[in-house]
């Protein structure tokens, strides 16, 4: 790369080996290799079932490898917290756990707040996260000058979580899948699920594109394409897609350790020594069949958050109108037409937010800007995840719909959904998860609190 040349293509993922030989039975299929989906299948191998995990592209290949690589519990939907708070302590012990490297480390995560306004914000989250003792604590302007010092801007305060912490998104799914297939589960790239078979009005397998699979257990861990997939099958599942940008940094010394994010940016040092920058708050929604399709699913949602999204129409637009519903499964489906969604970042917003990060921090205007891509979050109307069994078709389960926090809740998210289809005791109440919670009345709505 010559000069200040900034390559704007996606990020590079750690590789993971497949195996060649599609298996004719298994006890539980995995769609999709994210992270979620990798948790999940390495938590299902852990304990003995046959697992095939299906991934129509590469592993990680999609929002996976494209997040900020923030593990939080600072400024979560209260209902989601007990599951971070098991998904810290995963990550603590992940590094250990695979016999690989997922650059997780904690080192803490500050929300820096620009006014009295936003501080009183934190403090009503923080009131109501005490009784999970996550060690979160309300910063003056003094103490976060004493842990910034390279702010020159005066802040109102913070909020702040030493034991939050951070790993790396090209590496860390990749792992644990590796880590699945070494304890007996197959993993299959460029395997598209095209559908579900079922017997007696429930689960009997799966067809891919490279033929079937017989199982009593089907987790779909689709991300972005789950939606569709559950379209096909009768189900009805509101979740839009977001668009999420961000940069990649050269190393840059002398600049902040403690990831944070404040005044429309967010940041975390990456273990290369660069930073990963994005705009905090400034996402990009276009509209598509679906905005129309869930709109009164979503219309608490965008009361609440249409100022803080780019609302536009552009290629997805006329992309996902010609996208079919229902599909054979003996021909082609959606799912091997489009293997990775690769969407354009938006430039404009990465540009603000690098600049207002460098007046707040003038150390980052030596970063020499060097990669940047984009990624579509699946989100759901309340803006937290279906970690449930749909009790409409016996046998499928569904993880999807993470608005953002898939990367840091995974490891949670894994153990949970494979703790509910082996029937057992689940680590945390799944019941916030539930999938028949869009069927209830009133429709779920955003959290008051969540950050």
């Amino acid at each position: 790369m010559a000069g200040n040349e900034v390559l704007t293509e996606a990020p590079a993922v750690d590789p993971v080996t497949p195996d060649a030989t599609l298996p004719a039975a298994v006890d539980v299929v995995v769609i999709g290799g994210g992270i979620v989906g990798a948790s999940t299948a390495l938590f299902l191998a852990e304990k003995g079932l046959r697992t095939a995990l299906c991934e129509k592209g590469q592993i990680a290949g999609e929002q996976s490898s494209r997040n900020w690589g923030w593990c939080r519990n600072t400024g979560r939907d209260i209902h989601e917290v007990p599951l971070m708070a098991e998904s810290a302590r995963l990550w603590e012990g992940m590094n250990a756990r695979l016999g690989a490297e997922t650059g997780y480390r904690r080192k803490g995560i500050m929300y820096l707040c620009g006014d009295e306004a936003e501080l009183a914000k934190m403090a009503r989250w923080l009131e109501r996260a005490q009784p999970f003792q996550l060690g979160t604590r309300l910063l003056s302007t003094a103490e976060v000058a004493a842990l910034m010092p390279q702010s020159e801007r005066r802040w109102a305060g913070a909020l702040y979580t030493p034991q939050d912490g951070q790993a790396e998104p090209q590496r860390a799914a990749p792992a644990m899948a590796a880590a699945a297939r070494a304890r007996g589960a197959a993993v299959l790239t460029n395997c598209a699920v095209r559908g579900v078979e079922t017997t007696g009005g429930r689960v009997a397998g799966v067809v891919t594109e490279r033929g079937s699979i017989r199982c009593a257990a089907v987790v779909l861990a689709g991300g972005a394409w789950s939606s569709l997939f559950c379209g096909s099958l009768g189900l009805h599942l509101p979740q839009l897609k977001i668009l999420a940008s961000v940069m990649r940094t050269a190393p840059l010394p002398g600049a902040p350790e403690i990831a944070a994010g404040g005044d429309g940016f967010g940041y975390r040092k990456r273990l290369d020594g660069g930073y990963t920058i994005a705009n905090l708050g400034g996402e990009v929604s276009e509209i598509v069949p679906d905005t129309l399709r869930f709109l009164p699913d979503f219309a608490a949602t965008a009361l609440t958050s249409w100022r803080r999204l780019r609302i536009r129409a552009g290629r997805r637009t006329v992309q996902e109108a010609r996208m079919p519903r229902r599909w054979r499964l003996d021909a082609p489906s959606p799912f091997e037409r489009i293997r990775t969604l690769d969407p354009a970042p938006h430039g404009p917003g990465l540009n603000d937010a690098l600049r207002r990060l460098q007046r707040a921090f003038p150390v980052f205007r030596q970063a020499m800007r060097v990669q940047q891509w984009a990624g579509l979050i699946d989100t759901t109307p309340d803006m937290i995840p279906v970690i449930s069994a749909a009790e409409t078709l016996p046998g499928l389960f569904i993880a999807t719909g993470f608005s953002g926090h898939g990367f840091g809740i995974g490891p949670g998210a894994g153990r949970l959904m494979a703790e509910l289809v082996n029937g057992d005791r689940p680590v945390v109440d799944p019941t916030p998860f539930r999938f028949a919670r869009f069927a209830e009345s009133p429709r779920p709505g955003p959290s008051e609190t969540a950050l």
